[in-house]
């Protein structure tokens, strides 16, 4: 067991789940995905796990994770954990079968990389590592597996996911890439060597330099040599993203070290053991530069959300009318849905208003209206020409359905909660709070109207029925005609008083 797991401030529950969560590990799969999710994140000045700060609806560490797990294929997925282990597990651990690596103690990404591979038996496993940070939660599919085939395709024994960066460089604090000059110090040709990874210098070391310092680096036998200011003018980045063939990888780990300005141990240093001891590093940049952006602060989580929020809109704007692009929220797997519902060339018809949220679970329908600032979330299953007006909630507990049939309307402002069915032209008028449970679920017929400042929670309601100003706790509303041959409605029906002794009129 590395340093990184000892016992440290109450730890023993990360150690025992971290250990028992390594049953995961599947020796068969050909890929592992290491995403490195224990820093503090100090700059994001927040009692939340920087790892549980959402991008879209979803912690940025399970956007990573389900990435991985996409563009990846057969994949084990070791996250390794650290400050607040416990939130993080706990949010990834139940819908997820993660293995944990826990880091009692932050000594940079290379000890982070030692520590996952501890409960990995390096004599029976043999395939290929990625590494992934955890706040890269713009990483998506296609990336990834892109960056897979490259990899495979290229036959090098390490490879490293680059950006360019588009700024001021001054602004730029990625470990920048080094590469192989046209020329060495004496003035010698590079050759077949010219434009090959040398090594990652990070921002800090570039900084603690001379102004008049250069760094030297052999690659081949050959001396090159590079300026503070040419290596912070360097707009080609380190993402942080790397894939390295496992036998390679556990065989060179532990010559990493901290001598640096931080006193830590970078993966980055990997490139130049692999180079000293004849191994190959490429590195390749992605199609889409977004997907490399982490966070340290606020303003740039919000500057992914946005990203992520546009990613939707432009999914979704030539198929669905979204009356505001920059306010409205549509969980991953409903726009999945929506994409594929499209592709049977039927028009949806389908319009949301600003400010509406549609979240995990919900089905939709054709002729669908959500007006401006509808909350939708959980096993909501919409009939037909359906209306959801404006402030109007409907959600359910997990396990359970809310359906609704064809030509159901729900006014503003009313709360539908639960296992609940609406039969085909009903119409739920304002001022109205419905719930059901698993024990009692609550049924509304067709042709059913519901108004007034109404309650009703595990009661059925049968066809035609007309209800306002009522309280309904698990009753059965029966259709009545009366001789004139309308149907008896109902109105203010109210439950009798419970603790009517505890109630006194002010004197």
């Amino acid at each position: 067991m590395s340093n990184g797991n000892r016992l440290n401030n109450g730890s023993e529950r990360v150690l025992k789940i971290s250990k028992e969560s390594f049953l995961n590990f599947d020796i068969s799969k050909p890929e592992t995905a290491i995403i490195l999710a224990a820093g503090h994140g100090k700059r994001i000045k927040s009692k939340t796990s920087k790892m549980l700060h959402q991008i879209w609806g979803k912690p940025t560490v399970e956007r990573v994770y389900e990435a991985c797990e996409s563009g990846l294929g057969r994949v084990n997925v070791i996250v390794v954990v650290g400050v607040k282990a416990g939130d993080v597990i706990d949010a990834i651990g139940g819908s997820h079968d993660a293995c944990f690596a826990y880091q009692a103690e932050q000594n940079g990404t290379g000890h982070a990389v030692q520590v996952a591979l501890d409960f990995v038996d390096r004599k029976k496993y043999d395939g290929i590592v990625y590494i992934f940070p955890g706040d890269m939660g713009l990483i998506d599919d296609a990336t990834i597996s892109r960056f897979k085939n490259e990899f495979i395709g290229s036959g090098n024994d390490m490879m490293v996911l680059t950006g360019l960066y588009g700024g001021n460089y001054i602004n730029n604090t990625y470990g920048r890439i080094v590469r192989v000059n046209y020329k060495d110090v004496e003035g010698n040709p590079s050759g077949d060597d010219n434009g090959k990874v040398i090594e990652i210098v990070e921002y800090k070391d570039i900084m603690a330099m001379n102004e008049s310092e250069n760094k030297t680096f052999k690659f081949n036998g050959k001396t090159y040599s590079y300026s503070k200011e040419y290596l912070l003018k360097n707009n080609e980045f380190n993402s942080g993203v790397y894939a390295i063939k496992f036998k390679h990888l556990q065989m060179l780990i532990n010559e990493i070290n901290s001598d640096n300005a931080q006193n830590e141990m970078y993966i980055t240093d990997l490139i130049s053991i692999f180079n000293k001891n004849g191994l190959t590093v490429g590195a390749v940049y992605p199609d889409n530069q977004n997907a490399l952006i982490g966070f340290n602060n606020k303003s740039v989580l919000r500057e992914m959300e946005t990203i992520a929020r546009n990613n939707a809109y432009n999914k979704l704007k030539d198929i669905v009318d979204i009356e505001d692009p920059d306010d409205f929220y549509i969980h991953d797997e409903v726009i999945n849905q929506i994409i594929e519902k499209d592709k049977s060339g039927q028009p949806l018809d389908i319009r949301i208003g600003r400010g509406v949220y549609l979240g995990k679970g919900v089905e939709l329908n054709y002729n669908l209206t959500l007006k401006r600032h509808a909350y939708i979330c959980g096993g909501v299953v919409f009939g037909k020409n359906n209306v959801i007006e404006e402030n109007a909630h409907l959600s359910t507990y997990p396990g359970q359905k809310l359906i609704l049939g064809d030509n159901v309307q729900i006014f503003w402002g009313n709360i539908i909660k639960g296992n609940i069915k609406i039969g085909n032209n009903s119409s739920i008028e304002s001022s109205v709070n419905m719930t059901g449970s698993d024990e009692f679920p609550l049924r509304i017929g067709k042709n059913v109207t519901i108004k007034g400042t109404s309650y009703l929670f595990g009661s059925t309601v049968e066809d035609d029925v007309f209800v306002e100003h009522s309280v309904l706790i698990k009753k059965k509303v029966k259709k009545v005609v009366l001789e004139n041959g309308e149907t008896q409605k109902i109105s203010f029906y109210l439950p009798a008083p419970v603790g009517e002794d505890a109630v006194k009129d002010l004197k």
